[in-house]
């Protein structure tokens, strides 16, 4: 049984809401990229879902270095990961 199955496939406004709840950020843009990874590993048929970008600023981040910052993000997305979550690309400001 697939994960969308079971769960519904993740979206950007889910990302963005946990994030903010999460890491109160001061700048946050959530892209859903799946449909450019049609074909990639981890894509689905339903072309969403899969694939974000997270750009993000906090002050959470401040004096961390970027790797932390990273798992900050990865760890506040983690219940994603049942729902078909694939991959998210990073982009620390």
């Amino acid at each position: 049984m697939s994960a969308a199955a079971t769960h519904p496939l993740p979206t950007a406004n889910a990302l963005e809401a946990v994030l903010r709840q999460k890491l109160q950020p001061t700048v946050l843009e959530v892209i859903d990229e799946s449909s450019a990874h049609a074909g990639h590993a981890g894509a689905n048929a339903e072309g969403y879902g899969t694939h974000f970008r997270v750009r993000i600023a906090s002050p959470l981040f401040e004096g961390k270095p970027r790797v932390a910052r990273h798992r900050l993000v990865y760890d506040a997305l983690q219940v994603f990961i049942a729902q078909g979550l694939h991959a998210i690309a990073i982009e620390v400001l």
